[in-house]
């Protein structure tokens, strides 16, 4: 079963995963460049095969890897060569033929990465290290699945997309992997223009905000909401705006109830309102018996998606453990101790987590998404839990550091020492993905209306108390947990 206690993985011992075949869009600088490190550097994972390249007359063949055809020869290059990665090295790339690339790339069932933009790549020197890339395989204890099928890219191609949280982690690689679908329209929608700024520079390579597509607004503002979906009619909405960090959350439970349970209704009710083909939230595996303000909020979010199930607009939301290479998450952490010279800090040496990368997260959500029927909530198979403190030594390991300290900090309230990712009254039922699960649509307790509009209530008038006792009085399974947390603990820096 998939929330049954394992055994730790003993990460360190595992053989190191396949090396994925990488074609590189662009024979130019960078694309010779990046080919050259990741040639010599089998840590990044992938092994260059060769280019494609439409200036074919004009440059020398770039040995050792040669140029295999152009641009629009991506699917056939992918195909014949059985290529796992195409990564775009090309800065500032018009984002049409960008578009292509990524869809004939991910047509033949590759997955598409990208070098930083091109103001990026001139304020410094463009190498594999700038890939984000690590051996995760290593760390998880299994290989990172690339997951893009046909059928997913026809449900995105030439349909206006709207993203909420855009500039968040989740949300910003729900983009880049949207964006490589040929979507009519993406629809950035973020309440941070910084984000947003940098989520254009990124896809567009320029950021002028200049662009219709790029939206400030605020999910909690359902007026705002009504417009942006009135002047937009999306067809697929991913939401991933949402609060999240888990401690932050315990001191400040109105906030959560604001964003994660009203934005989330706000911006549901519009995609109803205006007859979106599809709405997808994006949850958390700390909705199944919640023992957080963070996995209460999320799984009364989920509760609202499942009432709508039936009508015009299908209806999911896709529950997922951690994810890493996104801002904040335990490898950023991790490396920012090691630069710093501090000691790597765990909360309690058996705590185990859920982990798969935010590539892998973004592609199944997307995947789900196509699934999506009747309110159901979608579980990401995320392979065995992993003890943090394995993970934690693997990671000096690879970054070839065996004399840190790990300091253990004592748990936080509302943390739980095992998640799962099923309830105790949920059952897992198979998808036709094999990296998909699918639960029963719960219906809500009698009078649930009412007590989240009480709910609504006791936030907007900041009464955490009050907030808390809601949150109880609507979730059955909700059983905070509240830690005695050891005096002498290390501040924690994020939610692991």
């Amino acid at each position: 079963m998939l929330n049954e206690r394992t055994e730790p993985l003993l990460l360190a011992n595992r053989a190191p995963a396949r090396l994925l075949r990488t074609l590189v869009v662009g024979a130019g600088e960078a694309g010779r460049a990046l080919a050259r490190d990741l040639a010599a550097t089998p840590s990044f994972g992938l092994e260059p095969i060769g280019f494609a390249d439409d200036n074919l007359i004009e440059r020398e063949q770039p040995a050792p890897f040669p140029v295999l055809g152009r641009l629009g020869d991506v699917q056939r290059i992918a195909e014949e060569e059985k290529v796992d990665v195409v990564v775009i090295a090309i800065p500032g790339l018009d984002p049409n033929v960008f578009r292509q690339v990524g869809h004939a790339a991910s047509s033949a069932g590759a997955s598409v990465r990208y070098l930083p933009s091109f103001v990026a790549a001139l304020e410094r020197k463009v190498v594999g290290s700038d890939m984000r890339w690590l051996d995760v395989g290593q760390l998880i204890g299994r290989e990172e699945v690339h997951v893009i099928s046909r059928e997913a890219a026809a449900m995105i191609e030439d349909r206006v997309v709207l993203v909420t949280g855009a500039g968040g982690s989740i949300g910003s690689e729900l983009c880049r992997q949207v964006f490589g679908f040929a979507p009519r329209r993406l629809i950035l929608l973020d309440h941070d223009e910084s984000n947003l700024h940098r989520l254009q520079l990124e896809l567009f390579g320029q950021g002028l905000l200049d662009s219709d597509d790029c939206i400030v607004a605020d999910i909690r503002d359902r007026e705002r909401i009504d417009q942006v979906f009135a002047d937009a009619r999306p067809d697929l909405v991913f939401h991933a705006a949402a609060h999240k960090h888990l401690p932050l959350l315990e001191r400040h439970p109105c906030e959560a109830v604001k964003s994660n349970v009203r934005g989330t209704e706000n911006v549901l009710w519009a995609a109803l309102k205006y007859e979106a083909e599809r709405f997808i939230l994006i949850s958390t595996d700390k909705a199944a018996d919640p023992t957080s303000i963070l996995g209460a909020t999320k799984r009364l979010a989920e509760l609202l998606v499942q009432q709508e199930h039936g009508g015009t607009t299908k209806v999911a939301s896709v529950r997922f453990g951690n994810v890493l290479g996104s801002r904040g998450s335990l490898l950023s952490v991790l490396a920012e101790q090691l630069n710093a010279g501090l000691p790597m800090t765990v909360t309690h040496p058996d705590m185990t987590r859920f982990f798969m990368t935010i590539e892998e997260a973004a592609g199944l959500v997307v995947e789900a998404a196509r699934l999506a029927d009747r309110g159901e909530v979608f579980v990401l198979d995320m392979g065995e839990p992993v003890r943090i403190v394995d993970i934690v030594q693997s990671f000096a390991k690879l970054m070839n550091r065996s004399d840190v300290d790990i300091v253990f900090t004592g748990m936080r309230p509302g943390e739980k020492l095992n998640e799962t990712l099923f309830s105790e009254h949920e059952t897992p039922t198979l998808t036709e993905h094999p990296r998909i699960y699918r639960t029963d649509v719960a219906e809500p307790a009698w009078g649930f209306q009412q007590r989240l509009r009480t709910l609504y209530h006791a936030a907007s008038a900041n009464d955490r108390d009050a907030v808390r006792r809601g949150l109880t009085a609507l979730l059955p399974d909700y059983h905070p947990q509240v830690p005695k947390i050891p005096a002498q603990a290390a501040p924690y820096p994020d939610d692991f």
